[in-house]
């Protein structure tokens, strides 16, 4: 009823400006797809010249896995500030591995732009090109500002250049989460809230003004250990100790001037681009006056050997972004049914999750751990690979997994229930002037976002929650062969970093997701003889790009009319969106 509610007065909303654009939206997207059709087909294939470096830009979104060929990217960022650039860990990591056998690649060039990235994934990228420097080529990075995600990245280069008058970014690591409850009381506006968990905080920012004594615990404790792993790997490869990059932090270095960057031994030199640039020619011996060959990471990656066909399959599915019943994100529906097909598949002999999520949908997350013990009935080795967020639900797809593989800088655990119903009935009665009034059958018949919940209400509906909880640690408990004692004693809500995950036994080895296709090829016997077959299937399907355009121009005409409240409705709406039971980590911003 809250769903409907809440489509009805946005489908109002937007409906009548759809119906007057729709035709022009669809006549602009045909005329462009049919250009960038006509222009592809005239583009000859790059390949990687002798003396050509491997050109790793550090900007825009580091994403999963490359998406659907996307002709419309252009068209859609058009007028609306957005930056569509964005670019994956798989073909980052698949150039790299390419390049360390190409003789025509010399080395690789890391441009510092600011990427923006979660820390696993970060984390995995630097091991890859820690893992390409043992060829003895070269690793040069160059910024004119360095962010501190792209130095942790660039940290591991032979080599850091910044500009004469540029910058290293090294502050350590906050968290930052608007608090909105007196926002709320402002507009009339009433979060109830039933959960279960000390430190299941994800609701806090609807009920509170400020952080709770529990969330700022567990966010101390996990920041503090990611900071202390990318201290380490940023000293290591520096030849400097933890407490010297600890000092720097404090004492503000991001505002020395470029030359004691040099001094303190976080960058080896200080050059224009262009004599970076010069540097590079030099490495690959280039005349001064000619075009660098630089390379880009997709250019390489397509040099890399194909890998060899087999009737032996290793499943690989993708888990990333928030977990919803059906939809965008990750959608239970259309995961389950694929993940059913590979148990049911005898070519399938083993299963890898690669999971990047928050968790979401608690019904949502109970259909995919099901599907995924029709695997292990079927005798075939699961694995998890978890990225940058692994939490809540994200951890109950998880564990019933035979081993479970993360990096000390992923975000997990947050084990916990909550449901959040938005009440409107002040804003309705004391701001708006509107009453409602009911005829009903029934006791209970109209529970809806006009009406206070009763106490009957909300102790039926927080038993729900206590059931459901129960029925998540047991999942967990019994996925990783834990007495419940032991796992409620690591639950409650609490998000625990890759690190201390693995010394309370919720994950089991640290490595990427190579090394859990790795681990179930080698437990189902397949030896070198298997192919990787990776699911869902990037869909390139053009009618998809028209309703995402139309989608996107909606909401920058809102956004426009709405202004400084539109982030108040965009949250809104994404809380009546979801169904009344979560098992969510919400992200916060870390930087």
């Amino acid at each position: 009823m809250m769903k409907k509610f809440w489509t009805t007065v946005l489908g109002s909303f937007v409906g009548v400006w759809l119906a007057l654009t729709v035709f022009s939206v669809l006549s602009v997207v045909m005329s462009f797809a049919f250009i960038g059709a006509m222009a592809s087909l005239g583009e000859p294939t790059k390949s990687v010249e002798k003396n050509s470096i491997l050109h790793i830009d550090l900007s825009g979104e580091l994403t999963e896995r490359d998406g659907a060929k996307d002709y419309m990217s252009d068209l859609m960022g058009m007028g609306m500030g957005q930056d569509t650039k964005s670019q994956s860990l798989v073909t980052l990591v698949k150039a790299l591995r390419a390049a360390k056998d190409n003789d025509n690649v010399k080395g690789v060039y890391i441009e510092c732009n600011g990427i923006v990235g979660d820390f696993a994934s970060l984390t995995e990228l630097r091991k890859a090109i820690a893992d390409f420097k043992t060829s003895k080529k070269f690793v040069y990075a160059y910024g004119d500002n360095i962010s501190q995600g792209d130095y942790y990245i660039a940290s591991v280069a032979d080599s850091v250049f910044i500009n004469t008058i540029g910058a290293i970014e090294l502050t350590g690591l906050t968290s930052l989460q608007p608090y909105m409850k007196s926002l709320f009381d402002k507009l009339g506006i009433e979060m109830q809230v039933i959960r279960v968990g000390t430190f299941k905080s994800a609701v806090e920012p609807y009920i509170l003004n400020e952080m709770s004594d529990a969330n700022r615990l567990q966010q101390e404790c996990y920041l503090g250990s990611i900071w202390s792993n990318l201290v380490a790997d940023i000293a290591m490869s520096r030849n400097l100790t933890s407490a010297d990059i600890n000092q720097y932090a404090d004492s503000l270095v991001s505002l020395s001037q470029a030359h004691q960057f040099v001094e303190k031994k976080l960058a080896d030199g200080l050059c224009y681009r262009y004599e970076m640039e010069n540097k590079l020619r030099k490495l690959t011996d280039v005349k001064k006056d000619d075009d660098l060959k630089l390379a880009t990471p997709s250019e390489v990656a397509a040099t890399a050997k194909k890998e060899k066909s087999s009737k032996n399959k290793v499943a690989v599915f993708y888990a990333v972004g928030e977990i919803v019943d059906s939809g965008e994100g990750v959608d239970a529906g259309e995961l389950t049914r694929n993940i059913i097909d590979a148990a049911n598949d005898d070519d399938v002999k083993a299963v890898v999750l690669r999971v990047n999520s928050p968790g979401g949908s608690a019904f949502g997350s109970e259909q995919i751990w099901a599907a995924l013990e029709e695997v292990k009935k079927a005798k075939k080795p699961f694995a998890v690979s978890m990225g940058g967020y692994a939490a809540s639900g994200g951890y109950y797809i998880s564990c019933g997994a035979d081993r479970i593989f993360a990096e000390p800088t992923t975000i997990t655990g947050s084990i916990g229930v909550f449901g959040m119903i938005p009440c409107f009935e002040n804003l309705a009665t004391e701001k708006l002037g509107v009453n409602f009034c009911s005829v009903s059958t029934n006791q209970n018949t109209s529970m809806t976002t006009m009406k206070r919940l009763t106490p009957f209400q909300r102790e039926r509906l927080q038993q729900g929650v206590n059931d459901f909880y129960e029925l998540f640690t047991s999942r967990c408990a019994t996925g990783r062969n834990m007495p419940i004692d032991s796992l409620k004693a690591i639950a409650e809500g609490r998000v625990w970093d890759g690190a201390t995950a693995l010394k309370l036994k919720l994950v089991d080895e640290f490595g990427d997701l190579d090394s859990a296709v790795k681990y179930v090829a080698g437990k189902a016997n397949l030896g070198e003889d298997y192919e990787i077959t990776v699911m869902p299937d990037i869909e390139d399907n053009f009618m998809k790009y028209i309703s995402k355009f139309a989608d996107a121009r909606a909401e920058a005409t809102l956004k426009e009319n709405l202004g400084v409240l539109y982030q108040y409705h965009k949250e809104i709406k994404r809380i009546m969106s979801r169904d009344r039971m979560q098992c969510i980590m919400e992200p916060i911003e870390i930087r």
